[in-house]
């Protein structure tokens, strides 16, 4: 198959100019419909849509976990419609006294630990001289009330730099509080 390489150049500038919206619904169309050694766009908007592919999957994968997991323990929460209403960069669940049994891939990307080396501990792992007092209080308390909240703090990547993070917290249920699911994003 002959390419014609000035039609190939002007998709590619054109593709690059398009905005979030137009990009997505271009991705659609586009994607998946060629044959070609070389697909018909822009390597940058084809890696971007791929990688964005990649981002929905694992989510996908980490919310299937966590489902997984809630039927393992019989917890009593609508824990899809946690993931409906809630938007999140990393997961974290632990157990009643607050040691982590699992964090998604989310995790490690945002604070540079490996799964392995955050097990059995607890999030206070996370914080640091920044962290705020008064937030790790609030946190205290409304972790006695066996309600959910939300709470942003600032916590410490592996590296030693730190962040702010919104932190989500819902109490998993069965006739009592056997675990908590964090559902933290990075915050400006």
């Amino acid at each position: 198959m002959k390419y014609n390489l000035k039609k190939m150049m002007a998709l590619d500038l054109y593709l690059t100019t398009l905005n979030q919206d137009n990009s997505d619904t271009i991705a659609g169309l586009v994607e998946g419909t060629t044959n070609f050694v070389m697909p018909l766009m822009s390597w940058d908007f084809h890696s971007k849509n791929f990688n964005r592919q990649l981002q929905v999957a694992q989510r996908e994968q980490d919310i299937l976990k966590v489902v997984h997991l809630g039927q393992k323990y019989n917890w009593k929460n609508d824990v899809q419609s946690i993931f409906k209403q809630n938007e999140f960069e990393a997961l974290l669940l632990t157990d009643h006294e607050q040691r982590i049994v699992w964090v998604s891939d989310g995790f490690t990307a945002m604070t540079g630990y490996f799964k392995k080396e955050v097990l059995h501990k607890t999030p206070r792992i996370l914080q640091g001289a920044d962290t705020s007092v008064k937030s790790k209080k609030r946190i205290r308390e409304k972790l006695s009330t066996d309600m959910s909240f939300s709470e942003i703090i600032t916590n410490y990547k592996k590296d030693g730099s730190p962040y702010k993070c919104e932190v989500k917290i819902f109490p998993l249920k069965t006739d009592e509080t056997t675990h908590y699911l964090a559902l933290e994003r990075q915050v400006v």
